[in-house]
């Protein structure tokens, strides 16, 4: 099994960066299906993936406390209200643009009911991670 979740966290790892340029793919979902991937097959690109300036924290909070930070929930869901208001703006169809108000109606849901992780200082200081 260990090479099918070493590639299920390439393939995701590639959809995630390239989540993280194009605004219609989320990319955080897909780092998450990476760093499971990787931690299952291969500790040093977990390592790299939590490590990583940008998406380690956010892979942290989820795994360490099933959390998402409140910028991020942010984000989140304004990216989905401008994705529906662009759909609107381009004229889809009614019944297109209410598949997608419920779909992203659930995912936002999911996301403002996830806690928020503690402060990072307190991390920190609990797991014995030195980094700021």
């Amino acid at each position: 099994m260990r090479p099918f979740w070493f590639c299920f966290g390439l393939v995701a790892t590639g959809l995630g960066i390239a989540g993280a340029i194009l605004p219609l793919l989320p990319a955080t979902p897909l780092f998450l299906l990476a760093a499971f991937g990787f931690a299952r097959s291969s500790p040093r690109l977990h390592a790299w993936l939590t490590g990583h300036r940008r998406f380690g924290p956010l892979i942290t909070d989820w795994q360490r406390h099933g959390a998402i930070a409140r910028r991020a929930k942010v984000t989140a869901v304004v990216v989905m209200l401008v994705t529906l208001g662009a759909g609107w703006a381009a004229g889809l169809e009614l019944w297109l643009l209410g598949v997608q108000a419920v779909a992203m109606a659930g995912a936002a849901t999911f996301i403002l009911t996830r806690p928020e992780p503690p402060p990072r200082s307190s991390i920190a200081a609990t797991s014995g991670d030195s980094r700021p």
